[in-house]
Order: C-alpha cells, then sequence, then structure tokens
C-alpha cells in the first residue's frame, strides 16, 4: 500500500469516529447535575439566609434599600470572609417606674405639661 491509500484510509476513520460521537452525544438526554442538587428540597430548608438572598436577587435595584437585603448582605459577607460572628449583647431592659403604684397623673413630667413652641430652627447669634 503506498502513502496516500493509507492517509485517505486514516481520515475516513478519524471521520467515522467523528460522526459516530456526535449522533451519540446528540441523542443524550441533557442531564445537569445542578438539577439533582436543588431538586430535593426547595432553597428555604437548606439555608435561610439563602432564602433571603434569593428574594434580595429577585428584588432587583429596591434590594439596595431593603434593611432585610444588606442584613443578609453582610451576614453572608461576614461568612465569606470566615470571620467570627459577631457577639451579641443582652437585650436591653425596659426601664422600669420607681413608683408603679402611683397613678400616671401623680407624674410630675407630664402633669399640666404644655407643649413647646415650635418656631423653626434656632438661629446662630450674630455679632
Amino acid at each position: 500500500m503506498d502513502g496516500k491509500t493509507l492517509a485517505r484510509i486514516g481520515a475516513i476513520v478519524f471521520v467515522a469516529v467523528a460522526i459516530t460521537a456526535t449522533a451519540i452525544e446528540m441523542n443524550r438526554k441533557d442531564v445537569s447535575p445542578d438539577a439533582f442538587a436543588t431538586q430535593g428540597r426547595p432553597v428555604t430548608a437548606q439555608d435561610p439566609l439563602a432564602a433571603e438572598l434569593l428574594r434580595c436577587s429577585e428584588i432587583g435595584e429596591a434590594g439596595a434599600r431593603d434593611p432585610g437585603c444588606l442584613k443578609a448582605w453582610a451576614e453572608n459577607r461576614r461568612r465569606f470572609l470566615g470571620q467570627p460572628a459577631p457577639v451579641s449583647s443582652p437585650a436591653p431592659v425596659a426601664p422600669t417606674t420607681l413608683f408603679p403604684s402611683a397613678p400616671a397623673s401623680a407624674d410630675p413630667v407630664h402633669k399640666d405639661a404644655a407643649p413647646a413652641e415650635l418656631t423653626g430652627p434656632a438661629q446662630p447669634e450674630v455679632r
């Protein structure tokens, strides 16, 4: 066999393999691995933060003004950077009255208190 014939047979085999591989790939069902990962449970069951981030992404530009989105983004940033969780301070205690049995009318602050006259912002004194 001479070299030309051998090259032609090699090219024909190569084209036949390429066509066969293309036909097999076209007949496969399109199954993406991401579909299996999220199919089992909804986003809210996975992580409440993920659900909030999804909500924020869906509301678009209004998310920049939403306090819930700002908190979610801060928490996501904290988790991503590997920073420790902030130490939560104890809840503030509501002020108690000194004399809880005294009637409300005996309160000196509110008794006969006239509202202050509002004239506008104070003007600085010019010298």
